[in-house]
C-alpha cells in the first residue's frame, strides 16, 4: 500500500508541475501582450470543457478538462485580407483552403469590439510580436533553469569516487556480449591481486589518487607493469601488487561515455585494464556551473527534436514490433508520469535520489517544452515568430526599394498547413500514449 501511495504521489507531482508549467508558459505570453496594449480575452490551462473559470477585468482565467496544453486568446491574431478594412467579414468562397483562411479571419474579426482597432495583435511591431510569442517558451526555459539549478547546486551530480564498487572476475573483449566468464578468459588483475568491493584506492605506483580520473589514467598507462597500489580497507591501508593487462578497451569521450562508430560499434584502443568499477556519489556543483549544464541539456534536447521523425519511427517500431524503447528517446506525458511514479516508489532510491531524479525529470520536461515550441511551424510559437520575422524582412526590403509598406503578413493563408501540423501533432501524441502504455520506458529494467 505504501508503494502504491508513493507511486500516486509521484504521478500527482508531475501533473501539478506540468499544469503549473503550462500556466506559466501562457503567462509568459499574456504579460507582454497586455503590456503592449493587446486585449487578452482568455487564459486557459487545458482544452475541452471548462471545469472552473473566473473573469478578472477583461480576461477570463480558467481550467479545462484535458490537461494537455493551454492557451491565451488575443484579439486580432489574423489581419483582414489585403484590401479589406479591419473587422470586415467576407462571404465564404468556394475553395476549401481559402475557406479555412477566411474562417480564421472571421473568428478574429468577431472578437473585436468598438475601440479595439488599435488593441489587436497583428498591429504590433515585429519586435513586440517576437517578445510576446517568445515569452511562453522563455518561461519554460526559466523554470527548467531553476529546477535543474536546484538539482545540481543543492544536491549535485553523480561523480565517480576512488572507492571500488565492483571487481570483475575475468577479462572479456570490449566487443563481446558475454555476461559470464568462460574457462579460457584470463582473470581480471584486480581480482587476482585481492582488491575487494569497498576498498578505497589511496595511491597507484606511489602517486596519490584523490580522484577516479587519477586511478583510471594510472591503470591505462601501466599496462604489463607490476605496480603497487595502496587501498584503504576497514580503516587500514594495505599494499597490493597488480599488473594491469594490455587489452582493447573503449575510447571514452569528455563525459566518460564510450565513443561509437557509425555502425554503433565501440572505438577501441590498447590500454591497461585492471577490472574495477568505481562507486558514485552526488557532488554539489557551483552556481556558475548551472548555465553550462542547462545549455548542454538544451542542446541534447534540440538534437532529439531535430531527429524527431526518425525518433517517432523508432517509437512505432517498439510499440507495434519487438524493438526496445530508447531510454533517451521521445516520451509522452503518460511515460513521464510513469517514471515519476517509479522514482517515488522504488525502494532502491534514497530520499536524495528521489528529489534529484524528480527535479531532473521536471526540469528536463520544461527544457523540452522550450525547444519544441521553437519549431518554426504553425501553430507552435516558433511559427508565429517566423511569421513576424518574415514580416519584418518584407518591410525592410520594401523600405530599401522605396516601395509602400506591405503591411502585416497574412498568416491566415497558412491555416491549411496549420491544421495539417496540428493533426500530425495529435497523431504523434496518440502514438506516444500507446507506446507509453504497451512498451513503456521503465526504471525497473
Amino acid at each position: 500500500m505504501t508503494e502504491v501511495l508513493a507511486y500516486t504521489a509521484g504521478v500527482l507531482i508531475v501533473v501539478v508541475v506540468l499544469a503549473a508549467s503550462i500556466g506559466l508558459h501562457e503567462i509568459g505570453h499574456m504579460v507582454p501582450a497586455k503590456k503592449f496594449g493587446v486585449r487578452v480575452t482568455q487564459w486557459m490551462v487545458g482544452f475541452g470543457p471548462t471545469l472552473w473559470s473566473r473573469r478578472v477585468g477583461e480576461t477570463e482565467y480558467g481550467i479545462k478538462g484535458i490537461p494537455l496544453g493551454g492557451y491565451i486568446r488575443m484579439i486580432g491574431m489574423f489581419p483582414p485580407a489585403p484590401g479589406d478594412a479591419p473587422g470586415t467579414v467576407r462571404e465564404s468562397s468556394t475553395g476549401a483552403f481559402q475557406n479555412l483562411a477566411e474562417d480564421a479571419r472571421r473568428v478574429s474579426a468577431a472578437e473585436m469590439r468598438p475601440g479595439d482597432e488599435n488593441r489587436v495583435f497583428y498591429k504590433l511591431s515585429v519586435p513586440k510580436k517576437v517578445v510576446v510569442m517568445l515569452g511562453g517558451p522563455t518561461m519554460n526555459l526559466v523554470i527548467g533553469f531553476v529546477l535543474l539549478g536546484i538539482m545540481i547546486v543543492g544536491i549535485g551530480l553523480p561523480a565517480a569516487t576512488t572507492t571500488v564498487a565492483e571487481v570483475s572476475e575475468c577479462v572479456v573483449a570490449a566487443s563481446s556480449e558475454q555476461t559470464e566468464c568462460g574457462a579460457d578468459d584470463p582473470a581480471a588483475p584486480a581480482n587476482e591481486a585481492g582488491v575487494l568491493p569497498g576498498d578505497r584506492i589511496v595511491s597507484f605506483g606511489g602517486q596519490p589518487t584523490p580522484e577516479w580520473d587519477d586511478v583510471r589514467s594510472a591503470i591505462r598507462a601501466n599496462a604489463g607493469t607490476s605496480t603497487a597500489i595502496v587501498v584503504e580497507r576497514e580503516g587500514e591501508q594495505l599494499t597490493l601488487e597488480v599488473t594491469p593487462l594490455l587489452t582493447q578497451r573503449p575510447v571514452l569521450d569528455d563525459e566518460n561515455q564510450p565513443v561509437l562508430r557509425e555502425d554503433e560499434t565501440f572505438v577501441t584502443e590498447e590500454v591497461g585494464f585492471l577490472g574495477v568499477a568505481p562507486t558514485a556519489e552526488m557532488r554539489p556543483e557551483p552556481l556558475t556551473a548551472v548555465p553550462g549544464f542547462v545549455a548542454e541539456q538544451t542542446w541534447r534536447t534540440a538534437g532529439v527534436v531535430v531527429n524527431l521523425p526518425q525518433r517517432m519511427v523508432e517509437v512505432a517500431d517498439a510499440a507495434f514490433g519487438n524493438a526496445e524503447r530508447d531510454p533517451n528517446g521521445v516520451i509522452g506525458v503518460v511515460g513521464v508520469g510513469r517514471l515519476a511514479g517509479e522514482i517515488s516508489s522504488l525502494p532502491q532510491f534514497t530520499t536524495q535520489d528521489r528529489v534529484a531524479s524528480m527535479l531532473g525529470l521536471l526540469g528536463g520536461l520544461n527544457i523540452a517544452l522550450f525547444v519544441f515550441n521553437l519549431i518554426p511551424l504553425m501553430p507552435l510559437d516558433g511559427g508565429h515568430v517566423a511569421g513576424a520575422l518574415w514580416e519584418g524582412g518584407r518591410r525592410q526590403v520594401a523600405k530599401v526599394r522605396g516601395r509602400v509598406d506591405p503591411g502585416p503578413v497574412d498568416i491566415a493563408r497558412l491555416m491549411p498547413l496549420t491544421y495539417a501540423i496540428a493533426i500530425l501533432l495529435i497523431g504523434m501524441s496518440a502514438l506516444l500514449l500507446y507506446a507509453d502504455i504497451v512498451r513503456p520506458i521503465s526504471l525497473r529494467g
